[in-house]
Formats: C-alpha cells, structure tokens, sequence
C-alpha cells in the first residue's frame, strides 16, 4: 500500500487499493451462495456507485486519524482499517444516492446516468440499495469484530443513517407536489433539513470514525460533534449558493433549487429581506421549471443583494467556527476541526 507520507494521489490510490479488497470479501462472502450472474452484478452495482464521487468522505478518516495520532507514522494495518470506515461512508453515500435519485426521479448522478435509469436495472435498484446498506455491516464485522469499539461504530452508523433518513423524510414532506407553500420556509427549517440530512453523515460521521478507532469515547467529544454539524450547515449554505450563483463549468452540474421548490437559503433569505411587492414575485415563480420563472426569481436575489449577504454570512461562519475550534482543549482535535474548515472555506464547487 502507498505511503501516506507521500502525494494526496499515493493516499487515493491506496485508498482504492482497499477498495478491491473490501469489494473482493464482499463478492465472496460465504453467507451468501453466489450464482456468476448474481456476482457479475454485484460487480458492476459496486463499481458504478460506490468509487465514482471524490471520495471527501472516506480520505477524511484517513486524514482525520492521521492528525490524531500526531505525527506518528501509520502502520500497513491502521491505514487498511482507517480505509475500510472510510469505504463504510462511502457505501452509505452509495445507498442514499440510489435510492434519493430513485425519489427525486433524477436522470444523472456525477456525469452519468442514475443506477436506475441504466438499462435491465430499473427497479432492481430499490434492492442494490438495500444491498449496499447491508455491506456496511459485513464489513465492520470482518475487520473490526475484535476491536473493543465494535459495538460503538455499528451504533454510531446506525444512528447516522437513522439520522440522515429522517432528514430526507423532512425535505420530502416540505417539497410534497401539490401542496407547495413558501409560508413553511424558515431558516430554522432549513437548518432542520441540512442537519439531518447531510451535516452527520458528510462532517460529523468521517472524525466520529477516526476518533473511535484512536481509542476515544464519543461521549466525551460532543463539543465535536456540534462543531462539525455547524460546519456541515455552513457547506450546505455554500451549495444553495453555488446552485444558484455558481459556474456550472466549474461545479459540474447546472443548478436546479428554485425549479424543485428546494428550502434553499436563498429563498428563505429573500422571504426575509422582501417587501410585499417582491413577496408576490417569489409566490408565483418560485418552484416552476419555466425559465422565464427562474430568471424572474434570480432577478429577485439580484435585486435584493443576496450575494453580498452571502459573503457576509460566510466571513461571520467562518470566524465563528475558527473561534469554536481554537477553543477545543486538545490541539490534535483543533487540527482536526481546521483541516475540515479549510477543505471547504471559500470553496467555488
């Protein structure tokens, strides 16, 4: 395996190294017979959703527990185990995703089609889904069933998923066709949404990883775990932005919030801002797939000056969260908190 000392490719090419293996125990896993149709499909389920994205979630434990061992250098064993949680997150990612795309009848996901939309695929998809979740278990039982945290990684997944699908009910509820009202829109909602949804499982659940596996009790880090979440609500803001005020060239998809009628915080930021006028505008173009209605809400955010909101909104999040981390008692947490911050901070996609 590469040396972590090396380039962040060494670090993603080793990572894909436990990729294979993890891939290869799992197209063998003796409680299942395997038919080559079943393993063959299998294959190609994995590998067209689970290595595809940047992996940002996955290379964080490594990083993450790099950073809490000080300096240390990383035996062969703890850089295979820091990457099989790491592929862990992944694999959640992976079920989200195929069954998210599934709900939002999407048609692509990271530059190519959505799973169920591959031909002979369709609504198999709903089961790969249920496939995908279950490796997750598989996995830890192999290479952690020994280790004295075990049983306090499969509660922390269990608990993150939990999370996160309860987060998705919220967003589905509140985008319902038929029964759209912007009056529902707060940013206390939106906070709600983005919490559950993404900030435990994209920011909290990758150092939760590296700080079980470092020998740390959970318990004691909850000052940590809201740091993260705050950051995983600031990175979603970032997205609402970038979905709207973004380069498509550079963010690799063309926003779509104001069509899909998304508790986005820039719509909560205009309900805020806006006079009955301008209230009225928002209420009637607001969630249309007509362009003409997306110009006249995009307008509206022009005339209301929400990128400099924004950018003000950004500077206060990061000074707040800076001041938050240098706070923390131990300096090899701070690193940890600082790397995360500085991954996202000012970030264009």
């Amino acid at each position: 395996m590469a040396n972590l000392n090396g380039t962040t490719s060494d670090l993603k090419s080793s990572f894909l190294g436990v990729y294979s293996v993890l891939k290869s125990e799992l197209l063998n896993d003796p409680a299942f017979d395997f038919t080559d149709d079943s393993r063959q499909w299998v294959d190609r389920m994995l590998d067209y959703n689970v290595p595809g994205g940047k992996l940002n979630r996955g290379l964080s434990v490594i990083d993450s527990y790099k950073l809490l061992k000080e300096g240390k250098e990383l035996t062969e064993d703890e850089i295979f185990l820091a990457g099989a949680l790491g592929w862990c997150i992944e694999w959640l990612q992976a079920y989200f995703l195929v069954l998210d795309d599934i709900m939002d009848n999407s048609h692509t996901r990271r530059g190519q089609p959505c799973w169920f939309k591959v031909p002979k695929v369709g609504m198999i998809a709903v089961n790969d889904g249920v496939l995908l979740r279950n490796h997750i278990p598989r996995i830890l039982k192999k290479h952690f069933r020994e280790k004295p945290y075990y049983v306090d990684l499969l509660d922390l997944f269990n608990e993150v998923e939990f999370q996160t699908a309860s987060g998705q009910m919220i967003d589905l509820i509140t985008t319902l066709e038929g029964e759209k009202d912007l009056s529902k829109y707060s940013l206390l909602l939106h906070c709600r949404i983005v919490q559950y949804k993404t900030a435990y499982y994209s920011f909290y659940l990758p150092v939760a990883c590296a700080l079980l596996m470092a020998g740390e009790n959970l318990e004691n880090h909850i000052d940590v775990k809201d740091i993260l979440v705050q950051m995983g609500i600031y990175f979603q803001v970032q997205d609402d932005y970038l979905d709207c005020f973004g380069d498509p060239e550079t963010i690799g998809k063309i926003g779509t919030d104001i069509e899909d009628f998304k508790c986005s915080w820039l719509v909560v930021k205009a309900l805020e801002r806006c006079n009955e006028e301008q209230k009225k505008v928002l209420y009637e173009h607001y969630g249309k797939a007509d362009s003409a209605d997306v110009a006249k809400v995009k307008a509206l955010y022009n005339d209301l000056d929400l990128q400099s909101v924004f950018t003000e909104y950004e500077s206060k999040s990061y000074q707040k969260l800076t001041s938050f981390i240098e706070a923390h008692p131990s300096k090899a947490v701070q690193a940890v908190l600082k790397s995360f911050l500085g991954k996202i901070y000012k970030r264009q996609k």
